[in-house]
């Protein structure tokens, strides 16, 4: 069988099993599929013989009212990896600039291309922020920028003032800067991070969004990018296959947003677990980065802990294969207050 770089390989432990797993190895919502989602997508089904809106026009309008936004300064996409590989195909970059370690899609999808990618190394003894001397490496020659804010494994995010920084330095550059906010809405004030509000004044920012992890929508494959220069995201479009998002997820979509108290309430979940789960990993012993959305990133020196979980039926993420990090570094979700109370029991058995 291939390796598989990602976590939530479910498929794999019920093939070897025979039943699904505890899994916190994917960082998604634990109040599972919106109810409201579930319906749009049965009633869609009957319209299925036909092909989806290849433009997402009811999707892009709906996106865009709930931004606040102009629709045309939305493209959506086969979840946000899809949006990542539209990217290094259509803007074709020679030179990219990313952190170390973050999402594996981003280096995958520029090196596919042959893009030279330049990372920055965070640092364990500063909890993986990201520090000034990030600027001095975005010059005339960086053709893109790629950030996850929050970042993905480590959960930090970049100091707002030094953010702000970086997306002027790529402006002076002529640098496109990608923010990838996927994991924005899990903050404690989402509203206070993101870089919306900076899209019409920078048409060399894009951000990206995905439906996955906010409303458990992961086997829907639904993203979406915004940017205010409309003949980017036309070439972004025109690079992918004409009927990326099916009419399932476009009905998916425009319904999730809707669902106003699932969000409420799974933001008041994650904000009352993570430092819950952030305590019971400390006393277990590890070293728990200070994460700020719906998992964390922590240190254990315990051999074939995560052999030792799978063996209990739980599953967490392994982050040996991410650039700056060693063996002995693991990423586990947050998810409802029952399964992180089993997580921790099992644990503690396993150590």
């Amino acid at each position: 069988m291939p390796t598989l770089i990602h976590g939530g390989d479910w498929a794999g432990f019920a093939a070897e099993y025979g039943r699904l797993p505890l899994d916190f190895s994917a960082n998604i919502s634990p109040l599972g599929l919106p109810e409201g989602v579930r319906d749009a997508i049965a009633s869609a089904a009957a319209q299925q013989d036909r092909y989806p809106d290849p433009l997402c026009r009811s999707l892009c309008a709906a996106i865009a009212e709930s931004r606040g936004l102009p629709e045309n300064w939305v493209l959506c996409g086969n979840g946000a990896a899809n949006l990542i590989w539209r990217l290094a195909i259509a803007e074709k970059p020679r030179h990219a600039l990313l952190v170390a370690p973050t999402f594996a899609e981003y280096a995958s999808a520029l090196q596919s291309i042959g893009c030279e990618v330049q990372e920055y190394v965070l640092d364990a003894r500063d909890d993986f922020a990201i520090g000034r001397d990030f600027l001095d490496l975005i010059t005339p020659e960086t053709d893109i920028v790629l950030l996850c804010e929050p970042n993905n494994p480590t959960g930090r995010t970049t100091d707002r003032t030094l953010l702000q920084d970086v997306l002027e330095s790529c402006r002076k550059n002529n640098t496109l800067l990608v923010v990838d906010e996927c994991f924005n809405e899990f903050l404690d004030d989402p509203s206070a991070h993101t870089l919306e509000s900076c899209l019409s004044q920078n048409p060399q920012l894009l951000i990206l969004k995905a439906f996955t992890k906010w409303y458990a929508m992961a086997g829907v494959r639904l993203g979406y990018l915004l940017g205010s220069s409309p003949d980017r995201l036309e070439r972004l479009r025109r690079a992918g296959q004409p009927w990326a998002v099916s009419g399932l997820a476009q009905a998916a979509g425009i319904a999730a947003l809707k669902e106003k108290e699932y969000s409420r309430a799974l933001h008041a979940l994650i904000a009352a677990q993570r430092p819950l789960m952030a305590a019971g990993l400390t006393s277990l012993g590890c070293r728990v980065v200070p994460g700020e959305a719906n998992y964390l990133l922590f240190y254990h020196p315990a051999r074939d802990l995560v052999g030792a979980l799978r063996r209990k039926g739980v599953l967490i993420r392994d982050c040996s294969n991410y650039t700056g990090l060693e063996q002995g570094w693991y990423r586990c979700a947050v998810r409802s207050p029952a399964e992180n109370q089993t997580f921790l029991r099992v644990m503690q058995e396993v150590l």
